[in-house]
């Protein structure tokens, strides 16, 4: 018996060895799979915080006698609130040409009524972008703040005028309206 458990296990070892070798599976990688890249994103620049009509005047070295003056008059904090207004805003250059001593009498704490008319007869309610000033020719007056008329038009040649300043510099948005830079103080008539 033990030889034929010998010539058993002797058959099996040859068999065995005979066998084709068994190949291991061929591994199969599965297809790679491309991550989706991110695009770089920009960044958005941040949105600049929201600047009332006086933050903006305040902010421009042109405007620092007409703030002087909204400051004198009272007005800062009425021209900072929510409006909309729309303000024709002179240049210092514009108050410099007005009548020597003249702004240094308007300022005074005693003229401090005639200085708030003034310079409301520089605001209209409302936001009115230059593209929304009607044409010379249609003859509309625009009431200001104070109440008084101001003639605010559109030249054929396409400029704009209040009264008889000309705007230099249109549509600066605030959060709370827009500004109009004029080259002239303008002044409402005694009579008014």
């Amino acid at each position: 018996m033990k030889s034929f458990l010998f010539t058993a296990a002797a058959s099996v070892l040859v068999l065995a060895a005979c066998a084709p070798a068994e190949t291991p599976a061929p591994t199969v990688e599965p297809p790679a799979v491309e991550e989706p890249v991110a695009e770089p994103v920009a960044e958005e620049p941040a949105e600049a915080p929201a600047q009332t009509i006086v933050d903006i005047a305040a902010g421009n070295p042109d405007f620092s006698t007409l703030v002087a003056a909204v400051q004198a008059a009272g007005l800062a904090e009425t021209l900072a609130g929510p409006g909309p207004f729309t303000v024709f805003a002179p240049t210092n250059e514009a108050f410099a040409a007005l009548p020597a001593g003249t702004l240094d009498t308007l300022l005074l704490p005693e003229n401090k009524d005639e200085l708030t008319r003034i310079l409301t007869y520089h605001v209209v309610s409302g936001k009115v972008m230059a593209a929304d000033v009607p044409p010379a020719d249609a003859g509309v007056a625009t009431t200001t703040v104070a109440g008084l008329d101001l003639s605010v038009r559109a030249e054929a040649d396409g400029s704009v005028k209040v009264n008889e300043a000309t705007v230099t510099t249109a549509d600066i948005e605030a959060s709370n309206g827009v500004i109009h830079v004029i080259d002239t103080v303008v002044l409402p008539r005694p009579a008014e």
